[in-house]
């Protein structure tokens, strides 16, 4: 039986490993399913603020309809990228580890755990786009663009969760690793960019260090999430494709170091 094989005949174990999460994310909290909008939108008026207001940062174009220029749009269409794809790393650590008790009492694949938790970010991800995009209707900022966004969702969700498999299986043998991922995520939150255009660090930049700038592919993804929602622009072949085969390159190799190595995840649970 394939690993592909193996985890599709636990599916329904990862729904409601999935469901789990959901319910008890909110368990005992009077505001519940409201702190799911509560939460990103502290972050963008918390971003907006400082850069937009104290430190006066404009988005460095107007909106696909012309005459949108709101900062804050402009920044929620990063955060969207960046919130799923830290949930979902960041939590396919602490989802492997909370299944142990589990995983000690009854078997099935390790990596039921890290993708279930995928699908309750990208649960979050999907309420976030949506109330992005009833904003853009209001605005009449919407298009064709909009068919982007599920593209965007699958090659970011792929990649995080490819980097998240491998950090929660060495996570079990070295919890370090917990610690060295929650620095690297602050890192390479700043060296993306979300709270600043991209031109601006072309502007600083040599040439030969841009090139390498350019190949994180948040980058490319932050883009896909802005020519979505904000300048209705479709994003270059190259992008897509480069950006869309490191995405599988990544799932595929963490994938196949999780599926090695989790062969004595148990007992080191």
């Amino acid at each position: 039986m394939t690993a592909v094989t193996e985890l599709w005949s636990y599916r329904n174990l990862i729904y409601n490993l999935a469901q789990r999460e959901l319910r008890s994310r909110y368990k005992k909290s009077i505001l519940g399913w409201a702190w799911s909008l509560i939460n990103p939108a502290s972050t963008l008026l918390i971003f907006s603020f400082v850069f937009g207001v104290l430190f006066g940062a404009k988005p460095p174009t107007t909106a696909g309809n012309g005459h949108t220029d709101s900062f804050a749009l402009y920044l929620f269409c990063g955060l969207i990228v960046w919130n799923f794809f830290s949930g979902t790393l960041t939590g396919s650590i602490g989802s492997l580890q909370a299944a142990g008790p589990l995983l000690n009492k009854v078997y099935f694949p390790p990596a039921c755990p890290p993708i279930a938790n995928m699908f309750t970010v990208l649960l979050q991800a999907v309420i976030e786009g949506g109330i992005l995009l009833v904003i853009m209707v209001v605005l009449g900022n919407v298009g064709l663009t909009l068919l982007l966004f599920p593209v965007v969702l699958v090659f970011v969700g792929l990649f995080a969760l490819g980097l998240g498999m491998v950090a929660a299986v060495y996570n079990v043998y070295l919890r370090d690793v917990n610690y060295l991922v929650g620095i690297g995520m602050n890192v390479l939150f700043y060296a993306t960019p979300i709270v600043y255009p991209i031109g601006q660090v072309q502007q600083h930049l040599p040439s030969w260090a841009f090139s390498i700038y350019e190949k994180n592919p948040l980058v490319h993804f932050v883009a896909w999430s802005r020519d979505t929602f904000y300048t209705l622009t479709w994003p270059s072949w190259s992008s897509l494709l480069g950006t869309a085969a490191v995405s599988l390159a990544v799932f595929a190799v963490g994938a196949s170091i999780f599926t090695r190595k989790a062969r004595n995840v148990i007992e080191e649970l």
